[in-house]
């Protein structure tokens, strides 16, 4: 599944502006020897800005580079940085108000600043000078910038870049489910539970945009040049990554996209090797269930034959508050499995999940620097890349496959997809499965490797894992129709270039409605001649009988066939998730001919009444469109925004494009999906292509707050400027930071 992690969270819930709450900059309160010493390494960095406004960062030491990343990055958008460090460190209420203390108490059951400091300082002493140059480089900034107001954080410590270790959309921590981590300790965790709060069908959210990921790797054997290829493809919530290199004489010379705030590149490639993470590997988050009972005020959980203690922790909760900043205290318990967040049927729940911050930042950091697929599996030994799959690709020509990275061995016999009983010492996890253990696959005789948030038992056609070599909760997805869709423009094809590729990701098919469209036809068909709906939805079954299944701007059918999906996956999402099946496998299996006709005419109608005329043509509804650099876009139909022809994942777009937040917009403008897209070419000179979202700079005034919108709306890709001749040759300006 794909999970919503810290910066995620934030672009769905907050919005701070460069208006946000006041604080006093950082050079207010320097000692001179500290100003001397961040001026030195300033000049000891060199950050080139090519005409698309992306930072090509170069340093002497890996140190020194990572010093002007994060620079470069405040440059561009220093609230994304600052705000995704507010939520990591669990200290949102502070700034946002009382609404959030549970979303900073969630942060909190794992993220403790003590125990942050302590791991920094028995960091190895490469890695602590990094995080040391990770706090310098935003100190400078802010020290530069006086005219910048931070929300919170008027002073980055080293040991902040381990609260935020893992770049992914979707960190673990985060799929505790709020509203139940409220209803436990909002009046004070107690027995006898309280009966549980129930939920109506209204209160469910319908089927959303996915978050997760595109990848493919291509071998030598089949491409024209006889180089493997590479495609990374995120689908992230828009403007959640910038585009960046980074480049030292130490050896470090990665070039991707960089999650807002820390020192790595998360998806890219370097002149040797590329990776791409997707999301949703195997099952790495385990609930159990406690039997909890109560003795003098102390709370016990039954672990085999004895009863233990729960562990009371009390955290505090600053939160702002009308008359200035106030504070709550929340007392949470824990058992050895992990925190108790939340109850179900008389039982309290522990999670357990990694947290290994320290090891999780070395893996993420020294991946960049691979030289090899040898080198790149040492870092994959770490074992701390919880949330993702990983596809490569390298100069060498191989080509290869990471279904997860973090799996705990467990007893297969137990039902993992839910919570286990916490007193039976038999579903204790039992140490992690060496990488070897895991669902891998390098250099399949097929040529070719493809992940789309789905299983891996089609990753590479007949040369794919098989399911019954593997305990089930290695695999916890199942196949989708962009999985479906990425093996067709795979499949019985040779002679791949980064152009062909990238037109294979872009592929117009939209796979979801292959099984679904002839149950409509057949619905329409069985009717008796007299029937309501027989001549009322006669056009638009034509309409639908005469599409390819295509998307394309000029297209009615288009506009007709997902309104029609998105009000079926609305209406029948609560009972699909009751079953806990796919809604779309629901509505092929369940649902009757009526129910399909009938959502046929609401989608008809909604479209009549937003756009006029049912026969709407999708590029009239279907917009990109970027007018702040608030975190969360305010659309408006009323003000200018482009077409944008590929549809959401959801209906088996590989280019994927949706909206994820409640507007009162009748058009649908694209918050999530394909947001940093490359092609690479791996060989002796790297050749490589990419995309945007936009631009690359969050301020409004930039020219690279939207000078990629055009191109990105219409799939078109720009050169990535590898090697700095390269850059020279379109440069728009260099300078040291400060400067």
């Amino acid at each position: 599944m794909q999970r919503l992690h810290t910066s995620l969270a934030l672009m769905c819930f907050i919005s701070i502006s460069a208006g946000a709450v006041a604080a006093p900059a950082v050079a207010d309160k320097a000692p001179a020897a500290e100003t001397a010493r961040l001026k030195a390494a300033a000049q000891r960095v060199t950050i080139l800005r090519d005409k698309w406004g992306i930072p090509h960062v170069y340093g002497k030491t890996d140190a020194d580079a990572v010093f002007g990343l994060m620079y470069a990055q405040a440059e561009d958008d220093f609230h994304r940085v600052e705000l995704n460090y507010i939520n990591a460190m669990g200290r949102l209420a502070e700034v946002q108000g009382e609404t959030e203390l549970y979303r900073d108490l969630r942060m909190k059951l794992f993220i403790n600043p003590d125990e942050l400091k302590r791991q920094y300082a028995a960091s190895p002493a490469w890695l602590k000078k990094l995080m040391v140059s990770f706090a310098d480089g935003l100190n400078y900034y802010l020290a530069t910038h006086s005219e910048v107001k931070p929300a919170l954080i008027t002073r980055f410590e080293p040991w902040m870049a381990l609260s935020f270790s893992e770049g992914s959309i979707g960190g673990d921590i985060e799929t505790i489910d709020l509203k139940q981590l409220e209803e436990l300790y909002g009046r004070g965790a107690r027995l006898p539970l309280p009966p549980p709060i129930l939920v109506s069908a209204s209160e469910v959210e319908p089927e959303r945009e996915p978050g997760g990921s595109n990848g493919f790797a291509i071998a030598p054997s089949l491409s024209k040049s006889g180089r493997a290829l590479l495609l990374i493809n995120p689908h992230t919530s828009f403007y959640f990554r910038p585009e960046v290199q980074v480049h030292s004489d130490e050896g470090l010379n990665a070039y991707g996209a960089v999650t807002w705030g820390q020192f790595f590149v998360y998806q890219g490639f370097n002149d040797r090797l590329g990776w791409m993470h997707t999301s949703g590997g195997g099952d790495v988050i385990d609930e159990y269930l406690e039997t909890i009972s109560e003795k003098d005020g102390a709370f016990f959980y039954k672990y085999g034959d004895e009863l233990r203690p729960l562990k009371a922790v009390d955290i505090e909760l600053p939160y702002k508050s009308a008359s200035g900043t106030a504070s709550k205290t929340v007392t949470v318990y824990y058992s050895h499995h992990g925190p108790i967040v939340r109850a179900k049927d008389g039982k309290w729940i522990a999670v357990r999940l990694m947290n290994e911050p320290l090891k999780a930042l070395t893996q993420s950091f020294i991946r960049t620097k691979a030289r090899n697929y040898k080198d790149f599996y040492k870092s994959m030994e770490l074992r701390t890349n919880s949330s993702n799959n990983t596809v490569y690709a390298d100069a060498d020509g191989n080509i290869a496959y990471f279904h997860g990275n973090f799996i705990p061995k467990r007893v297969p016999k137990f039902d993992w997809k839910h919570p286990v009983d916490g007193s039976d010492p038999a579903t204790e996890w039992q140490g992690l499965h060496a990488v070897k253990e895991t669902i891998t696959l390098f250099n399949p005789k097929n040529g070719w490797i493809q992940n789309t948030n789905n299983w891996p038992y089609t990753a590479a056609g007949p040369y794919s894992p098989k399911a019954k070599d593997y305990p089930a909760y290695m695999s916890m997805n199942p196949e989708n129709a962009r999985g479906i869709h990425a093996v067709r423009v795979l499949e019985n094809k040779k002679g791949f270039t980064i152009a062909s590729m990238i037109a294979a990701a872009y592929d117009t098919q939209l796979t979801a409605f292959e099984p679904l469209l002839p149950q409509l036809f057949a619905a329409w068909d069985e009717l008796p001649a007299g029937d309501e709906f027989k001549a009322r939805l006669a056009p638009q079954i034509a309409a639908l009988r005469g599409w390819d299944i295509r998307y394309s701007l000029t297209s009615t059918p288009t506009s007709l066939g997902i309104f029609w999906l998105q009000d079926l996956s609305t209406t029948y999402t609560p009972a699909a998730k009751a079953r806990e099946v796919p809604v779309l496998d629901y509505i092929q299996a369940a649902i009757t001919p009526r129910q399909r006709l009938e959502a046929l005419e609401r989608a008809s109608a909604k479209l009549a009444a937003d756009f006029g005329d049912w026969r709407t043509p999708w590029g009239e509804i279907n917009r990109f469109q970027r007018l702040t650099g608030d975190v969360v876009q305010p659309f408006d139909d009323s003000k200018p925004s482009l077409p944008v022809a590929f549809a959401s994942a959801n209906w088996g777009s590989l280019a994927a494009y949706g909206m994820t937040s409640r507007t009162k917009t009748k058009r649908i403008y694209g918050e999530r999906g394909n947001s940093f897209v490359a092609a690479v070419e791996f060989g002796p000179r790297i050749k490589a292509r990419s995309i945007l979202a936009g631009g690359q700079s969050g301020d409004p005034a930039s020219p690279h707050f939207y000078d990629q919108a055009e191109m990105y709306a219409r799939g078109e890709f720009k050169d990535v400027l590898f090697y700095k001749a390269d850059v020279e040759k379109h440069l728009e300006r260099r300078y040291h930071p400060g400067e």
